[in-house]
Parts: structure tokens; sequence; C-alpha cells
């Protein structure tokens, strides 16, 4: 009997061994799991707790947008048709009921119960915007950042990515612009990260294009740092001020590091690898001391000179906003005009460029609101920016912006916009619906489908 007991008792021993075992593994699986569920429940946003576990591209795998976006669109056309339909109805009752009290509250009841929540309905599912599938059909999604936080339809309008009109990198090499109230942020999440990892009080990273980047992407105004800026080791004392306007700086006083050329006389030289294509030719300076003297050769060019006849002895401090080296503030400085110039480094120096030529650089953006108080610049000067590549709704934005800036009196000069000429109908709008008045208007061929448009307009009052 032992002999047949002993080899049953070691099987059982080694089950029981095994059975503990796996239920061990079961349980530590078991408490990982809940573990990893309850910390991102609680960590976390229920909504976010998917893309926590799948990541977001795995979150609408196998996920139909566009079929939701289609019966989205199905249920706004019938319940605009009941709300026809209803409203149709009301306007009927309305005239057969000649005194009938019954119909007249049956009318009111369906005004007040019925057609006027059901059109709340109907608003508030329209606001409602649905992630975008990019790529494939049932792969990535990706919608406006915060869109469907806010329900004013002006600032929806606003922070919507506004896409190029023509279907083409613009000015800033990006596809769309973002008007900034901090919301883009969002969607460069990683690099903002980047832009703000570094030891306080030490060097900051040599890294301008990476804010660069965050501030066209709509991220924009940035944080501010806790780290110290890096100049040039060579940096020497700029030209004095009677050299510096019509001179080439010095090169040792710009950090090169992120630019194809490494000094200025690169940049200057008529060479095809400069790193930048607008503005072409504006390093160099025996170019640049011809431009807004003699614009007869130039179609639609004005001069400085007749510009300023037009409002003799007024205008005292202006905004150029384009692209350049600041040699429009240049010419404007010797008529004792001070100027203040937009640029962003575009593959090459522009900044240190026009402050190092003794003239006030303003680093901004088409994404942000100009940091003037109202009714305070006696000139804005645009050339070289807004062209026809522009959103029409971004540049009603902008438009609007700088009317508020623009003191009653003042003058508005678009020099040489340009655009196709079946389109030219809708910017002259943009710039006429303020009603300025004007002073010079000319219309000029560019090429065979395009026009340029300079203007010279001038605010004026507005009663209270």
């Amino acid at each position: 009997m032992r002999r047949v007991c002993l080899p049953k008792c070691k099987l059982a021993k080694v089950m029981c061994s095994i059975q503990t075992l796996l239920g061990g593994l079961v349980i530590l699986v078991s408490i990982t799991s809940l573990f990893r569920f309850y910390s991102a429940g609680f960590f976390m946003h229920d909504e976010d707790i998917c893309k926590h576990f799948y990541g977001v591209r795995d979150s609408y795998t196998g996920f139909d947008m566009k079929a939701l976006s289609d019966r989205v669109d199905e249920v706004l056309l019938k319940m605009a048709s009941l709300q026809d339909k209803l409203e149709l109805t009301v306007q009927q009752m309305e005239k057969d009921s000649k005194g009938d009290k019954a119909k007249l509250e049956y009318k009111k009841f369906l005004e007040d119960e019925v057609i006027q929540p059901l059109y709340s309905a109907h608003i508030s599912l329209r606001q409602i915007r649905l992630p975008k599938v990019q790529e494939t059909r049932n792969t990535t999604a990706v919608e406006d950042p915060l869109i469907n936080s806010f329900v004013v339809e002006e600032i929806r309008k606003y922070i919507t990515a506004k896409t190029n009109r023509v279907g083409k990198l613009n000015i800033y090499g990006t596809e769309k612009i973002y008007n900034t109230i901090g919301h883009a942020c969002v969607l460069m999440k990683d690099e903002l990260e980047e832009y703000m990892n570094y030891d306080i009080g030490s060097y900051c990273k040599d890294d301008w294009p990476l804010a660069q980047k965050l501030m066209i992407g709509g991220c924009d105004p940035l944080p501010r740092r806790r780290c110290l800026t890096r100049a040039s080791k060579l940096y020497l004392k700029p030209y004095p001020i009677n050299e510096s306007l019509w001179k080439l700086p010095d090169g040792r006083n710009v950090r090169w590091a992120n630019y194809q050329c490494r000094n200025f006389e690169c940049l200057a030289a008529k060479n095809p690898k400069r790193g930048y294509t607008k503005c072409s030719g504006c390093f160099e300076m025996e170019k640049e001391k011809l431009k807004w003297m003699d614009n007869g050769t130039i179609p639609a060019g004005f001069r400085i000179s007749d510009v300023l006849e037009a409002k003799p002895g007024e205008i005292r401090i202006g905004l150029d906003f384009g692209i350049g080296t600041g040699t429009f503030a240049a010419r404007m400085k010797e008529k004792n005009v001070t100027i203040i110039s937009t640029a962003l480094n575009l593959g090459a120096p522009f900044n240190e460029m026009i402050a190092l030529r003794g003239l006030l650089p303003l680093y901004v953006t088409l994404n942000q609101r100009l940091p003037f108080f109202d009714n305070t610049m006696d000139l804005i000067h645009t050339i070289g920016f807004l062209d026809g590549w522009i959103d029409l709704q971004l540049m009603d934005f902008i438009l609007f912006d700088w009317d508020r800036i623009l003191r009653p009196g003042g003058l508005l000069w678009v020099d040489r916009f340009f655009c196709k000429k079946t389109e030219l109908d809708d910017f002259m709008y943009m710039f006429l619906q303020f009603r300025y008045k004007k002073h010079k208007w000319v219309i000029a061929p560019k090429s065979k489908d395009e026009v340029y448009l300079s203007a010279l307009l001038e605010k004026t009052p507005r009663s209270l």
C-alpha cells in the first residue's frame, strides 16, 4: 500500500506546486493591470485613458470618421428641414387662427417648447468640430486644438487654422496659419517641452530655430525662460549711426551656426545657395540705396517723398510690416521718421541686420496681435509679406488689427501687393472695406496672370 501511495503523494504535491505558481502569476498580472488602469484613471481625464493605453493613432483605428461626419451632416439637414416645416406650420396657424384661443396657445407652445429648443440643438450640433482624417481612411484623426472648448463663433473662427489659398507653403514654410491665444501649443507639446527643458541659470541651447518653429506654428507668444542667451564671443562695437545705416555690418556680431551662409558677404553675393528666397538682394547695400527713391522703373511703386507730401509734417512714427533688412526704416530715419520693422529670421539673420544698422526690429509673426495701443501709429507700410497666398479671413483679422493701431489721419501704405487677376476684386474689397480716403491707387501688371496693387489710404475719423 505504501508503494502505491508514495508516487500518488509526490504527484499531488507537484500539481499543487504548479497550481500555486500559476495562481501567483495570475494574481501578479491582475495587480499590475489594475495598477496601470487606476493610475491612468487617477492622473488623466477619462477621454485620455484610451490614448494612454493605445495611443492616438490606435484609438481611431477601425473607426470610420468619414462615415460619422456624413451621418452628422444628414442629421443636420433633417433638423434644418424639420425647422423650416415647423416655422411654416406656425405661420399658417397664425393666419388661420382668427382669434381661436386654442390654436393661439398651441402655436405659442410650438414656438417656445419645440421650435426654439430644436434651433438651439441644431446650432450646438453644428458647432461641434469633428476630427479630420489624414492620410488614408480609418487612420490618424486630427482636430483643431481646443476648438470644441469655445461656444462664441468669433473665437472659433479666430483660432481655426487658416489654410493658404494657393495650396502651397507660404513665406513661413507652413501650410496653415494659427492665430494665437496659446491653444496651438497643444499640437506642439513635444517641441514646447524640448524648448523649456534646460538648466536654470545656465546657457540656453542654441535653439532659436525651435523657438521660431513654435511661433510660426501658433504657439506664440512663447513662455519666458530662465537661462542665459548665447552671443558671439567676438562681439564688437557696432558702427556709429552715421555709418551703420548703409554699411554691411561686421559678421562677427552674429551667430551663424544655423544658417547656410557664415557671413554677410556671402548673403550679399549673387549666390543661389544663400539659404533664403524672399527679399532677394536685400543684403546688397548698393541696390538697397535705390529703393523708394526713384521708382519710375518699378510697376506700381511710390517714392517716400511723394507719400510724405500727402501729410506734410504729420508722419513721425510707424510700422513696416514685411520682410527685409530695414531699408525702408533707414530711408524714413533720414526723414526724421521712426519706423519699427517686423522681421523673422527666415534663412538669414534679418533681425540682427536691422539692429546692427541702428534700427528697431520687432520679432513677431503674422499670428500675433500687434503689441501697440489703439490709435498710436502715424503710418503702416507693408510689402512682400501679405500677398495672394493669404486666407481672406486671416487677412481680415490682420487688417482690423492694423486699423486698431493706426491713428485717425494716419496712412496705410500697401506697397506692391500682388495676386491673381481673378482674385483682385476680393482683395480690393478687403482694403476698401474701412472706407479710408484714397490718396493713391495703382494697379499694374506683374505677369500674364498676376497684377500689382499699390495704395496710399488715410484712416478717417470716427465718431464715438
